[in-house]
């Protein structure tokens, strides 16, 4: 064929002819292989760039004569070019080694096309020929023709400077990393400990995860330069963006890119998945394999799997907003701390370069640092935008931030960092509110798991079990949205128990809720936000005239000078409450009388002593109201008020002055709680009985009290509570015994006793619980002595969780009961549950 396209031309010296017959070969075929498009495109680009050096060279070398002898080599590599581009063609794509023929010969091709540019590119070996034809031509040439060839050999020249120029740059590593270019301070430990964890040899993905603009592709890259990192891997490194909406096959043609080598489409990602593993297997015989894929997103976990391969020293490290909970093996990037968030913060500002005119007060610098809360993006954005300003710029920001203004108003660049961790897909769009109710909690303080839980559930997927919730509170978690921190390690083996557990959440981030939630003018806002300094209202609540808040979510703070002096507000669609205080006394606000659809009310004491909290009987009239939760509070009044409650459902009290109330409590409540099925009294101290109406509280299914560490027993009307599922009594040191009457309870599927140091017997019919499936039982010091023989009876018992010596006790028991696991749970001591 490619004779027949040269037939009838003039046959020159062989390099032209080979010359011809290659270029005319890659044009017929350049648009009918698609497989090998973008080569042959680069191919035909060269040889359509030197053909008019070729014409020059092949006339001039038929004029003299010229042996072929100097371009010998090149002259077969053409001959050879041809056949390899025929073949080319002949490859079908249904072939079994479809793809390995088509990377095998796209080397080839590539190979070529740098061997023609190469010697095209030898201006020595060109400027010799030059010489030599000058030399020759002016023996047999008048002067006019010299000129009119040495005008030819100067456009051959022109034509390899140009082709030079063209091609420059065109061999790129696709997969290559860049250096960091930033001013990087506080990732040497992390690049230090994350060298640590990939050296593990038993485990090949490690996941490096952390908020947005915390560092994490600076910090990979850093790892990529890093000396040792590259002694080891070697030219084996591999850098792929993933984003939002990953494309495998694309990912996969990058990694096949490598050194600028070409790759075949491939038809899936079955196919492109195979054919990376061969390639990778190839590579990795001479040097370990380190593949960085940046920026997983939620959702591409599943692709991130495909990745894996059994190969000896393949590492994979992934970095992610997102905790993927099946990547366990992880890496958490912390917020830079108060030094190096001042260095960053100062290099960003230009402090250094400031001159004595112009000085900044340290306490402007300390202020705006503090507003950043370590986050690098944060830092380097605020910072370059004081950089060069008076101190009186820098005082109107901070004035602005005091009066409640965001430091997202005037920098879009850390809100749009920020803003896409808050893209969820379609299914998920529900986490955004959830992630906006944090904002509901007053900076730098822990939030009440269980008031989030509480709060999520009626306000947004109410559930049995409060099942959705949970399960978003671990997904923000899992987002580096907010850190939910567990206080107990066998806590997700007990029920549904968060009661020791708390959230806490970066300053800009509860911003970013803040700022998200007061989109809307104040009153037309679902999520209605409010700090209150002293006794100053903001100004929109003082001229509020007969406008109704058409919020759902209402929270309000206030600080250790308020006096509960209240303006009066117009709520009624409120349907959560969350009231934030710091003072010893704190009165109930009168509008809450009127918030007919309140479902939930948390009302939380931040200061450091016990807070009496008065005006309680106003939720007498509430209708509506599910669940209660208080913190750090004492209420005379408490059960006169809870026996009105008839939709309560839920009552959580937290480290409350509750025995007076319950002490002096005569009341009978028989049907008056007919919904009430869950009750909480955790770090109560004062707790020395309980009352007796409990015990009539008929519907009531869990029953937890905790840490109440002056209970000694409990009624022995207990037994009543025949509804009963959960009864946890963790930490109740005094508590010496459970009542025989525990034995009614054939409901109970959930018993806890562990840390109850004064127990030293279980009751004798506690065979009696035939519905029993978890017991809990660690660190009962002083139950040595045998268990009780009703114990056989327990079939339904699965799962004992207790310390080494208790289960000895356990051992004559397993052959009857034949499910029965018993685990040895290691001592966990903590103080996570303090207050900061």
């Amino acid at each position: 064929m490619a004779e027949a396209l040269v037939a009838g031309g003039v046959v020159g010296a062989a390099f032209g002819e080979g010359f011809a017959i290659l270029h005319e070969t890659v044009k017929h075929v350049v648009g009918q292989i698609i497989m090998f498009k973008s080569i042959l495109k680069s191919l035909e680009s060269t040889l359509d760039g030197i053909a008019p050096v070729v014409q020059e060279i092949r006339r001039l070398s038929l004029a003299l004569d010229h042996p072929d002898k100097e371009t010998k080599r090149l002259i077969q590599q053409m001959k050879k070019g041809k056949e390899l581009v025929l073949k080319c063609s002949k490859i079908k794509r249904w072939s079994w080694n479809y793809y390995f023929k088509a990377y095998f010969y796209a080397k080839k091709l590539k190979k070529l096309n740098n061997a023609i540019e190469k010697f095209c590119q030898i201006d020595l070996t060109v400027q010799n020929t030059r010489t030599a034809l000058e030399t020759l031509i002016k023996v047999n040439q008048t002067r006019t023709t010299v000129l009119e060839t040495e005008a030819k050999v100067d456009r051959v020249l022109e034509g390899v400077t140009e082709l030079k120029k063209k091609k420059s740059g065109f061999r790129t590593l696709s997969c290559a990393v860049s250096r960091p270019r930033d001013y990087i301070v506080g990732l040497e430990l992390p690049l230090k400990e994350l060298k640590q964890l990939l050296s593990n040899k038993e485990e090949s993905l490690l996941l490096l995860t952390a908020l947005g603009g915390c560092g994490k592709t600076t910090l990979v890259k850093m790892l990529c330069w890093d000396d040792d990192i590259k002694g080891k891997y070697g030219e084996n490194i591999f850098f792929v963006n993933v984003s939002q909406a990953p494309n495998l096959k694309v990912m996969v043609q990058k990694l096949f890119n490598r050194n600028g080598e070409e790759c075949p489409v491939f038809q899936s990602d079955e196919e492109a998945i195979d054919q990376l593993e061969q390639l990778l297997n190839e590579i990795g015989q001479k040097k370990p394999i380190l593949l960085i894929l940046d920026d997983v997103w939620p959702g591409s976990e599943s692709l991130i799997e495909k990745f894996k391969f059994d190969i000896p020293d393949y590492k994979i490290v992934v970095t992610s907003r997102t905790a993927f909970p099946r990547f366990p093996y992880r890496y958490n990037l912390n917020p830079l701390n108060r030094v190096d968030a001042k260095s960053l913060f100062c290099y960003s500002a230009s402090l250094q370069d400031r001159d004595e005119s112009s000085y900044i007060p340290e306490e402007y610098i300390e202020k705006f640092i503090s507003g950043c809360g370590g986050l690098p993006i944060a830092l380097k954005v605020i910072g370059g935008s004081l950089r060069g300003h008076l101190a009186g710029v820098w005082l109107s920001k901070l004035t602005k931030w005091s009066e409640g203004h965001s430091i997202f108003d005037s920098d879009a660049e850390v809100l749009d960092c920020l803003q896409k961790s808050l893209e969820f897909s379609a299914d998920k769009t529900i986490l955004k509110e959830y992630f906006m109710d944090l904002g509901s909690f007053p900076e730098d303080q822990r939030i009440s798991a269980t008031a989030l839980i509480d709060m999520w559930s009626e306000l947004h997927e109410p559930s049995e079990k409060d099942v959705h919730a949970i399960a978003n509170l671990h997904e923000l978690h899992d987002r580096n949205l907010a850190s939910l921190v567990m206080t107990r390690k066998d806590a997700t083996q007990i029920d549904d128990y968060y009661n020791e557990d708390f959230v806490t959440q970066h300053d800009v981030l509860r911003d970013l809720a803040i700022h998200l939630s007061n989109q809307e003018p104040v009153l037309q806002r679902k999520r209605l936000i409010v700090d209150i300094s002293g006794n100053n209202p903001p100004k929109w609540w003082t001229e509020q005239k007969q406008q109704l808040i058409n919020a759902r979510l209402l929270s309000i703070s206030t600080d250790e000078l308020f006096s509960s002096s209240w303006c009066n507000i117009q709520a009624p669609e409120v349907e959560a409450l969350v009231l934030n205080f710091q003072t010893r006394n704190y009165a109930l606000p009168e509008f809450v009388e009127k918030m007919v659809k309140l479902k939930v009310i948390v009302v939380t004491n931040y200061g450091f002593y016990p807070a009496e909290l008065s005006k309680f009987q106003l939720l007498r009239s509430l209708p509506n109201l599910t669940r209660i939760r208080l913190e750090k509070v004492s209420i005379p009044s408490l059960c006169n008020t809870l026996v009105l409650l008839r939709s309560l459902k839920k009552l959580s009290l937290f480290m409350c002055n509750i025995g007076q109330a319950f002490g002096n409590s005569t009341i009978q409540v028989s049907d008056s709680l007919p919904n009430l099925m869950e009750i909480n009294i955790d770090y109560c101290n004062d707790l020395v009985e309980l009352p007796g109406w409990l015990c009539e509280v008929l519907p009531l299914k869990k029953l937890r009290i905790t840490n109440c560490h002056k209970l000694p027993l409990l009624p022995e009307r207990i037994g009543n509570l025949t509804n009963l599922e959960v009864l946890r009594l963790m930490s109740c040191t005094e508590l010496s015994e459970l009542p025989e009457s525990i034995k009614s309870l054939h409901k109970l599927s959930i018993l806890d006793i562990s840390d109850c140091l004064s127990i030293c017997k279980l009751p004798k019919h506690i065979g009696k619980l035939h519905s029993l499936t978890e017991f809990h039982m660690k660190e009962c010091l002083r139950l040595r002595n045998q268990l009780p023989p009703s114990i056989m009876e327990l079939q339904q018992l699965k799962f004992v969780v207790c310390d080494e010596e208790r289960a000895k006790l356990w051992e004559p028991f397993k052959e009857f009961l034949s499910n029965l696991k018993v685990k040895v749970a290691k001592k966990d001591i903590n103080l996570n549950w303090l207050p900061k």
